[in-house]
């Protein structure tokens, strides 16, 4: 009995050994076998900068909007960063900290619906409110005019905003945007209560399988990993069916309130600046099937934008994906400058 339960003994061990250098090997730690669980508000989960909230009703709702506002230096000009859908305010940091040592100021809102901020299922979410949510936050921190900056679906929520508000818009920065496709001209419409059903089914997994296919073209680490928990701890959590139903809400508006037929209104200064690995797609899977078309072409779509208007500028950074900022961030940070500077 004894030397059987010294075998086991050893047998778990390395066994446990084993997963550990498997975990290690793939970019987690020790941490990453815990079980994450957060709460809707995030109210566990530090940023990197202070998080503060603005007070506001819409919509019949009194709504808190969580931000990080960085001032800036010498009269230099507010740079207001638009998180994408399955991100929120804090993957901007490295981003935040070369703008701040460049003097600029730095907005960082957690869109409602998003990160820390209220998440009300009674809203009519749509880009245009986010927008004007995101007005209200600058005027009471008088902001007047900013380079706006909108990564994914912030990139078509930054472009709504440059529309509906030309005169607090001082030039556009698009980071792989998503909707530079009208998707229902391609996809036929998911019905929210479908997409809501899909989105209780998700595990914590998922997230890491899909973002390792889609987003890093199969790799995986520690910083990949770190912009991931949350979403994770969030499926863990207590208020998941709360935080799919908002999922669902604001994954319609993407569909639905498509931007990309007005660009040719962007009369501001416009630079896109595209990982040409992207293939970002939503709703691919529901592709009409007599469209031809290959969805998501992040190398092709620059060209397109271009012909629909020939002012905005288009860099393409061949080799890296739909985070540029995250994937390669000293390839990132040239390109973004200069779209600052021009």
């Amino acid at each position: 009995m004894l030397k059987n339960a010294k075998v086991l003994l050893i047998h778990g061990m390395l066994t446990l050994l084993f997963v550990s250098q498997v975990s290690l090997a793939q970019g987690t730690d020790a941490n990453s076998l815990t079980r994450l669980e957060f709460d809707k508000r995030l109210s566990t989960v530090e940023y990197p900068f202070e998080v503060k909230m603005f007070s506001f009703s819409s919509q019949g709702n009194d709504l808190e909007m969580a931000y990080m506002f960085l001032p800036p230096k010498e009269e230099k000009p507010v740079v207001t960063l638009f998180h994408g859908k399955n991100f929120n305010g804090a993957y901007w940091e490295s981003t935040a900290r070369l703008l701040q040592n460049q003097g600029y100021g730095v907005l960082i809102p957690d869109q409602i619906g998003f990160g820390k901020s209220s998440k009300p299922t009674q809203y009519q979410y749509s880009f245009a409110t986010l927008a004007n949510n995101t007005r209200q936050l600058m005027q009471s921190l008088n902001i007047e005019k900013s380079i706006i900056v909108g990564h994914s679906m912030g990139g078509m929520l930054a472009t709504r905003f440059a529309l509906l508000s030309p005169d607090t818009s001082e030039s556009l920065i698009l980071i792989n945007p998503i909707g530079l496709e009208n998707y229902l001209l391609y996809e036929s419409y998911t019905d929210i209560e479908k997409v809501y059903q899909s989105e209780l089914k998700k595990t914590p997994d998922m997230i890491v399988n899909y973002q390792t296919k889609n987003y890093y073209d199969g790799a995986w680490n520690n910083t990949y990993a770190e912009h991931a928990e949350f979403l994770q701890g969030w499926i863990n959590g207590p208020d998941w069916e709360t935080l799919a139903r908002v999922n669902a809400l604001t994954y319609d508006m993407i569909f639905t309130q498509p931007v990309i037929e007005e660009f040719d209104d962007l009369a501001l200064p416009t630079t896109l600046i595209l990982g040409t690995r992207d293939r970002t797609a939503p709703g691919r899977a529901n592709k009409h099937d007599k469209v031809s078309r290959e969805l998501g072409r992040y190398d092709k779509l620059g060209k397109e934008v271009k012909s629909r208007n020939s002012n905005i500028h288009v860099v393409e950074l061949e080799g890296l994906g739909h985070l540029p900022h995250i994937e390669a961030f000293e390839r990132f940070k040239v390109p973004f400058l200069n779209a600052l500077h021009d």
